[in-house]
């Protein structure tokens, strides 16, 4: 190799100091240009998606990736150099064993956190990350550190103006000049982001939305009001268990590692729609949540956070002693739920987010495979979960929850979904909420603003409350939810999808043989909402296992 080589992804709205050598399409110049005069900051030049990577002669690597690594990368050192790709398995070989820890990892988060991957010595960059490879050193480190400014205190009217001004901008930036359409759920960010794409076009938003004929699952109805609001060229599609049935081998294999979230299928379904209906880009409503305060598990732990308010000698003396080493709970109607509430108020963030995950509630000896326990260490996961709710500077509760959640709920969750599914179904998508200046202005509002009291994202809903539909603002939030348990019950197709994957599992070493039979026999037909989370995770999985068909053992025996 004689020469320098830069390698970018990603349309770059781009800043000072790039843009005063940028030329045409070619980012090489801008990049070598910042890295010389930022060295590792020169990512923090740069808004909008990006990823990075340059290789100079000698060896010497920087590789970066945006702040909520839209655009992914992957690395692995063999022979002396950093080796880096878009996907993991793009860096693979045939010889390439599977890592333990990160199916344990899936099985726990239902998908696998950066910067582990399912593959030995090959691993992703986190979110807002970088890495240098220099001297046989390899550093891996964040270029952006978000910082929370919780006492800054603006009139609201003055804040409302400049949020809607950037949301417009936000959208504005992402329309590529063609046929961009629009996701719609009917929940408050997807209309937002219909609601604009009329206003800042002036044409009608082509709007796409996917129903569920299954009770208490389907929230097509919202999706029409916003429709209707703002008179958007409205596409339905209902997903169907036949779908599931044609979708689900192609959609597990064309992820790079496991994946399970189950909404990715509805995504992905929806993306295809967009494509057929002639759309050239799409735009997501990703985001707006864990901006602003909008996931009810922030309300929820707050009301457990106020246990921290009562005198401890209260709390320790006569509470504690009086309702969980007593036999009362059990005398006295209704005290159960008292009891419930200091035992999870006792447990520290960010453990108490975990007491209800389905694994630990099963108990991992009842689940897995000795063989399988005897390669990991179950308590990594909480680990790295403690790590990074700590690596936040935000004080309040709600900002130290929504720095976690950009970790585990958007850059290594939501994210990859919707990326994925659009993809597979070859259709550019836009996350116009996740402007970085969107962000930077979350990050300086008032925390109780996003949370006010127990009501969420109090700021985002009293901005738009004469933009969006009544409807809209107060409804629940809910999404493209999966009724999959209960379609695999129902569904013969379906069912024998999910019990061949399940039984091809078996020679995995990983899940108990016996644990499949009760889950498939028993647990799915008696709780399908519950169980069928399960079973999904478990089917994708062994999908995955099967498209892959030159790996090596999962568990040495």
């Amino acid at each position: 190799m004689n020469r320098i080589q830069v390698t970018t992804s990603g349309q770059l709205p781009i800043v000072e100091p790039i843009q005063e050598i940028s030329s045409g399409n070619d980012n090489a110049g801008p990049w070598l240009a910042s890295f010389a005069r930022h060295g590792v900051n020169a990512p923090s030049t740069v808004r909008g998606e990006f990823s990075v990577a340059i290789e100079w002669p000698d060896g010497k690597t920087f590789c970066a990736v945006d702040r909520f690594a839209i655009r992914s990368l992957c690395y692995r050192v063999t022979g002396g150099r950093l080796e880096v790709a878009e996907r993991a398995d793009d860096l693979a070989g045939s010889d390439t064993e599977l890592d333990p820890q990160a199916l344990y990892d899936y099985l726990y988060f239902h998908m696998i956190p950066a910067p582990r991957t399912v593959f030995k010595g090959i691993y992703r960059l986190p979110a807002g990350h970088y890495a240098l490879f220099e001297n046989g050193q390899l550093t891996v480190a964040p270029w952006w550190r978000p910082h929370f400014v919780e006492n800054q205190r603006a009139p609201v009217a003055e804040l409302k103006s400049e949020f809607r001004q950037i949301l417009r901008d936000s959208v504005t930036d992402q329309l590529d000049g063609q046929t961009t359409g629009c996701f719609l759920s009917g929940g408050t960010d997807s209309s937002t982001v219909a609601g604009l794409l009329r206003e800042v076009t002036g044409q009608p938003a082509k709007a796409f939305s996917i129903g569920f004929e299954a009770a208490g699952y389907d929230e097509m109805e919202y999706a029409r009001i916003a429709a209707r609001h703002f008179g958007a060229e409205h596409h339905e599609y209902y997903v169907t268990p036949n779908d599931l049935v044609r979708s689900i081998p192609d959609v597990a294999a064309s992820y790079d590692q496991p994946f399970g979230n189950s909404s990715v299928v509805p995504a992905y379904y929806c993306a295809k729609a967009a494509r057929e209906a002639g759309v050239t880009r799409i735009l997501a409503g990703d985001g707006g949540d864990e901006l602003f305060g909008g996931n009810t598990r922030y309300a929820k732990q707050r009301v457990f956070n106020a246990y921290d308010n009562i005198p401890s000698a209260l709390r320790r003396g006569i509470l504690e002693p009086l309702l969980t080493a007593t036999a009362l709970p059990g005398k006295i109607p209704g005290i159960k739920k008292a009891v419930s509430y200091i035992e999870q108020a006792r447990v520290p963030m960010p453990d108490r987010m975990q007491m209800y995950n389905l694994l630990g509630r099963l108990g991992l000896s009842e689940v897995l495979t000795s063989e399988f326990l005897s390669q990991l260490n179950p308590d990594d996961t909480l680990r790295q979960q403690r790590e990074t709710y700590a690596s936040g500077d935000g004080r309040a509760l709600v900002n130290r929850m929504l720095w976690y959640d950009w970790k585990y709920t958007l850059a290594d969750n939501d994210l990859p979904k919707v990326i994925g599914a659009n993809k597979l179904a070859d259709l550019p998508v836009g996350f116009p909420l996740l402007d970085n200046r969107l962000v930077d202005f979350s990050l300086r509002l008032d925390p109780e603003l996003k949370l006010k009291g127990l009501t969420l994202r109090w700021f985002f809903k009293e901005s738009l409350k004469d933009f969006l539909p009544r409807e809209i603002i107060t409804k629940k939030k809910h999404g493209f939810g999966l009724p999959f348990g209960v379609w695999a019950v129902e569904h013969p197709a379906l069912r024998a999808l999910a019990m061949d994957s399940l039984d091809s599992l078996r020679s995995r070493g990983i899940v108990r043989a016996e644990f499949l039979d009760r889950l498939i026999k028993e647990y799915l037909p008696q709780h399908p909402g519950y169980y069928g989370e399960l079973v999904w995770i478990l089917m994708m999985l062994a999908q995955w296992l099967q498209s892959r068909t030159a790996l090596t053992p999962t568990v040495k025996k």
